[in-house]
């Protein structure tokens, strides 16, 4: 079973020591950075193990390497043998592990750590990219044969990501490594799943950090931040509870969200929440993806059992799916789910939104009401879609114009741009006004799309951006007098909808208020 390590990045042993303390139960293993360290703290490593209490990885990597050391390699071997130095008989007060580089090779340093118990790391560190040929890579490193092999690369797309996983599973057919011989590190935004399924790649371990540890050490100057948006790190809290990750075994079903970005997504945390409670053998993971062709191999080599879809493929996932379903006619596509060797597709967007829209007025259906769709993506065909079926007249305006039109055309609706003329022509549709962009959320460079309109006051207001719940767009409109909800509720909706339509089983509805609480 792959075990979780927790990186330790702080500038002092004091400072590690308190984080070990603070999330030692998330933890199997920690790793001493000693390259991250004070220069005049690194003299005290030797005692870490002892006082952490805690299997530790004993590591000082060079800045080749992504690390902080620059000493030179003179110095650097002189620090790991004094971590290893003078090791106790008890062998629960020396390091666990060493990390080693491939091209570091030191006879008399290897000899004093197998000596007393401590275990190599054999590594490879690319923070550029990947070798060609990753399987004839470690290959070459198994040199001795009781020697962890690491392999650390950067994924910088989907099909990187796929070659990595081919990769392992080629490594464990051959090798007979069942998992215990290889460490397999996927470094940026694209590889970030791989840290939630280390088990299904078949690493010994997987790397954690601290972040919100690490983002206060660096506001205090204490320390450099590590962003895990950039670089793929996550949270060992969130691995160990959120995900589960002792629990997740080969048997583990995969769900999980496919879109660029997802990171504002709160379906990770509702989907594995309610596993929790479920007790289910399920996990749900992030897949930002830059290939929704080259994703999907990597969902049939993983088998994932189903998916959310996020922008911007909702409308590309429609060329995956098996034609003559609700999300076909629809025109989008936001949940997908595997039915052999097809892939069935819906739309739970639609349900949320009615529910939603349908609650906040206190009414059964939207005739008699004149609407403005703010967008023409994925969520504003969804919306379209239900205004019509709940006998409801729309304007759909966007940038795009003929994206708008193309929408409106189905419905007889009316369409227009984001310009001067199109928002004068929602004066005649301003009983209620949806946004459906991503204007707002947060990350998204453009906060409010159209701060020209001005609001009196009797408009009913949606914007179905849930992160944060009060978006510029709702502030503004609030403040003139608007009855306003966010997409927070459309997104409980539609979560629930998806829960049963990817799993076949009904929402446990004894757990939607106690969901709604901790949010």
């Amino acid at each position: 079973m792959a075990k979780i390590c927790l990186c330790l990045t702080a500038s002092t042993i004091k400072r590690n020591l308190e984080i070990v303390n603070k999330y030692r139960n998330f933890a199997d293993i920690v790793e001493l950075r000693v390259d991250c360290l004070d220069p005049d703290e690194r003299l005290g490593i030797r005692h870490f193990p002892k006082l952490a209490e805690i299997p530790t990885i004993l590591t000082i990597r060079r800045t080749s390497d992504g690390g902080r050391f620059t000493s030179g390699e003179g110095v650097r071997i002189k620090l790991l043998a004094q971590g290893l130095a003078y090791a106790e008989a008890d062998s629960r007060q020396n390091f666990a592990y060493v990390d080693l580089e491939d091209d570091l090779r030191v006879p008399g340093l290897e000899e004093a750590a197998r000596a007393f118990g401590t275990k190599i790391i054999r590594s490879y560190h690319n923070i550029h990219g990947m070798p060609d040929d990753i399987p004839g890579k470690t290959n070459s490193m198994r040199h001795v044969g009781d020697e962890l092999i690491k392999i650390a690369v950067t994924v910088k797309t989907t099909a990187d990501a796929l070659k990595v996983f081919r990769a392992s599973k080629a490594d464990l057919d051959e090798s007979n490594a069942g998992g215990k011989g290889i460490i397999l590190s996927c470094m940026g935004h694209y590889g970030h799943f791989s840290r939630i399924l280390a088990e299904k790649f078949g690493s010994f371990l997987s790397y954690a950090n601290a972040l919100q540890e690490e983002a206060e050490d660096a506001a205090a100057g204490a320390g450099a931040q590590s962003s895990g948006a950039e670089t793929g790190l996550i949270d060992v809290q969130e691995l160990a509870e959120l995900y589960r990750f002792r629990k997740i075994s080969k048997d583990t079903k995969i769900y999980g969200i496919i879109g660029n970005p997802i990171r504002n997504s709160l379906k990770q945390w509702f989907f594995n929440t309610v596993f929790g409670m479920e007790e289910m053998n399920a996990v749900y993971a992030p897949f930002p993806t830059d290939s929704l062709h080259d994703f999907m191999e990597l969902a049939g080599e993983l088998d994932i059992q189903g998916l959310s879809v996020a922008a911007p493929y909702k409308e590309a996932a429609l060329r995956w799916i098996k034609p003559g379903g609700e999300a076909n006619n629809i025109g989008t596509c936001n949940t997908i789910k595997r039915s052999g060797d097809e892939w069935l597709g819906f739309n739970t967007d639609v349900y949320g939104f009615s529910q939603s829209i349908l609650d906040f007025l206190g009414r059964k259906n939207l005739k008699r009401h004149k609407i403005t769709v703010i967008g023409a993506g994925g969520s504003a065909k969804a919306v379209a879609h239900e205004i019509y079926r709940l006998g409801g007249k729309a304007l759909i305006l966007n940038r795009s114009q003929h994206k708008a039109m193309a929408i409106a055309g189905d419905y007889g609706f009316r369409w227009g741009g984001l310009d001067a003329q199109g928002q004068a022509l929602m004066k005649k549709y301003s009983d209620i006004v949806i946004q459906t962009t991503n204007a707002g959320m947060e990350g998204c460079d453009i906060a409010d799309i159209i701060t020209e309109h001005k609001f009196n006051g009797k408009e009913l207001v949606m914007d179905l951006v849930y992160k944060p719940l009060s978006t510029p767009f709702l502030e503004r409109t609030a403040a003139a007098g608007c009855r306003t909800i966010n997409g927070f509720d459309m997104f409980i909706h539609q979560a629930c909808q998806q829960y049963t339509r990817l799993t076949g089983k009904d929402f446990p509805v004894r757990y939607l208020q106690k969901i709604r609480l901790d949010r």
